[in-house]
This record gives structure tokens, C-alpha cells and sequence, in this order.
């Protein structure tokens, strides 16, 4: 795309209005999933046994309709879950891309196929966390597909996690390139129901340039404020389609770490600016370290002191 392109449709509307607020942990289906393919835990538990929150089902790669979940195939992880997930009167979000991984969509019939697989009136909406390895003309492809899709399921919400900065220095920094090619291809093709996830995460070193500086490191939840006060500033987009993901505990950059005093601001600022949605990674990480971790932990917080499940007791009350 050139960049004129880019900056044209990115300043081309505000979008959709807004959304029906939805709070969720992010679950790595990998992570404690059997030969049944339920979704469970990190311990083994099934989750529709010890949880009732809206869940998102965390990651879907490959090509639309013919989907896998790490080495399970989308037929097999939808046969296990949907109906008992819609059954017990539980939402959840299917959730593509993700670190490392790539969900792309080719085709109209291939996305009638991935939605329809996980339809349900419970099924709250489809993500799509897109980090890396995707071509300007993939993202594009993608977006015109849930653009058909809305036609068939026209209640549908359709998310883009995207990595963002928090500049503090004025300079409202925050999306990537990534992201403004993203942002660009959605109001090009003229997709309605949708919003942008901020992961408000891993910002880096101290400094105003990434994010709120407190005392020499980055304030979690301040520069998740920020972030999305950049965003809303700089591309428009209505804080109403704006939705907040944070790493909780200790990030990737191990000195950005995320407690639950940072989760009550990101609450507060829901609230203040009327999100669409708080989210967290992960429920596995949701648990203090049985044993001391240095850095980050897929299977805790690595924070002491903070009991089991604190964090999904604030930001999914």
C-alpha cells in the first residue's frame, strides 16, 4: 500500500460507534488441553467446571476453514467446546494470529467456514491478533472476508489486537506500522463492527518516547491510559471501539510488570472513557509461582504476593 493510501483511510472515519463491553483472561488452548481437546486449565481442570466468565480461546493459525490449534485441528477443539461452552450460558472470543503464529483468509467460503464452525448465540466475537509475518495484502484479504461475514452475521464483533506504544512525550506514539497498515485496510474496505485491542504490554525501557515514567520504569497503568488516549487522538478511533489487553505480573521485558494496583486503573479508565473491553494474558498466569521464576512465567505471575486469580477478580468481576 503507498502511504498516501494509508494515511487516507486511516483519517477516513471514526468507525462503528459503540460496543457492547466484553472482559475476558486470554486462555492458551495448548496449555493443559487432553485427548478430549476440552479447554482446561493449566492444572488440568475444566474450565466451564470452576469458571463462568467470557473466555477467549487463544490461537487459531493457518488458513480459514481448514484451522488449527497448535497440533488439533479447529473441527475437533469446536466439537469439544462450543456446544458445552453455549449450553452452560459462557461467551467467548476465537482468537487467531497470536505471537508467532499467522491466521490468514483467501477466500469468502473459507471464512463462512471458521465462523460457522464456532457459531453460537454465546460465541461474543473473533479476534485477530496479528503481531508479525502478514503482508499488507493478507491483512487486507482478511478484513474484506469479516466485511462478507458481517452480512451473515451482522451482530458479530470483530477485534485486531495490536502491539502499541504509550508515549508520554506528545508525540502520541503508539501504533506500530503494523497496526496503521491494519487500521488503514479496515476503513478501506469499509468494515463496521469492530474494534481495536491495545496491547498494553512490554513497552520497553523507562522512557517518555514508550510510555508514563514513574520512577525510572514504566507505569503499567498509567501508559495503558496513555496508549489508548494516543490512539483515540491521533487516529480517531472512538474510545467506544477501544479495547485494552495487558500482560499481567512480569512482562516479556521483565522490568515491565503489571500489578493488580495498575488492573484497578485500567478499571477506572474503562469506565472513564467507556471501553469496549478489558482482557488479560493469561488465565494460567493468573497464580503466584510455585517456585521462583525469573522473568516471565507462562504458567504464573511471578509476583508475590498477589493470590490466584486476583487479577480475573478485578478486571472480569
Amino acid at each position: 500500500m503507498k502511504q498516501s493510501f494509508l494515511i487516507a483511510a486511516m483519517l477516513a472515519g471514526a468507525g462503528a460507534g459503540a460496543q457492547q463491553f466484553v472482559a475476558s483472561p486470554y486462555k492458551h488452548l495448548a496449555m493443559g488441553m487432553d485427548a478430549s481437546h476440552v479447554i482446561q486449565d493449566a492444572r488440568g481442570k475444566p474450565y466451564l467446571e470452576r469458571q463462568r466468565g467470557t473466555l477467549s480461546w487463544a490461537f487459531a493459525t493457518g488458513e480459514c476453514g481448514d484451522e488449527h490449534w497448535g497440533e488439533v485441528s479447529g473441527a475437533d477443539v469446536a466439537r469439544a467446546n462450543v456446544a458445552a461452552f453455549d449450553q452452560a450460558g459462557v461467551g467467548y472470543i476465537v482468537s487467531t494470529g497470536g505471537e508467532g503464529g499467522v491466521f490468514t483468509c483467501a477466500s469468502d467460503a473459507g471464512m463462512e467456514r471458521f465462523v460457522a464452525r464456532y457459531a453460537s448465540k454465546h460465541l461474543a466475537g473473533i479476534d485477530f491478533d496479528i503481531e508479525a509475518g502478514q503482508s499488507a495484502a493478507q491483512v487486507l484479504s482478511l478484513v474484506q472476508r469479516a466485511r462478507h461475514a458481517q452480512k451473515k452475521w451482522p451482530r458479530l464483533r470483530f477485534s485486531f489486537t495490536v502491539a502499541t506504544h504509550a508515549a508520554s512525550d506528545g508525540s502520541r506514539r503508539s501504533l506500530n506500522a503494523q497496526g496503521e497498515t491494519i487500521l488503514a485496510a479496515v476503513r478501506h474496505v469499509g468494515l463496521k463492527n469492530y474494534t481495536f485491542n491495545l496491547m498494553v504490554m512490554d513497552y520497553g525501557v523507562g522512557e517518555a518516547a514508550n510510555c508514563v515514567v514513574r520512577e525510572g520504569r514504566c507505569d503499567m497503568g498509567a501508559s495503558a491510559l496513555q496508549a489508548a488516549q494516543n490512539v483515540h487522538g491521533k487516529y480517531r478511533i472512538p474510545f467506544e471501539q477501544i479495547e485494552l489487553t495487558a500482560m499481567i505480573g512480569v512482562n516479556d521485558v521483565a522490568e515491565n510488570v503489571f500489578t493488580p494496583a495498575d488492573a484497578n486503573t485500567l478499571v477506572q479508565a474503562a469506565r472513564l472513557f467507556k471501553l469496549a473491553g478489558l482482557h488479560f494474558w493469561s488465565l494460567d498466569r493468573d497464580q503466584p509461582c510455585s517456585v521462583p521464576e525469573a522473568g516471565a512465567s507462562a504458567k504464573c505471575s511471578t509476583l508475590a504476593g498477589v493470590a490466584a486469580g486476583e487479577f480475573a477478580r478485578i478486571l472480569t468481576p
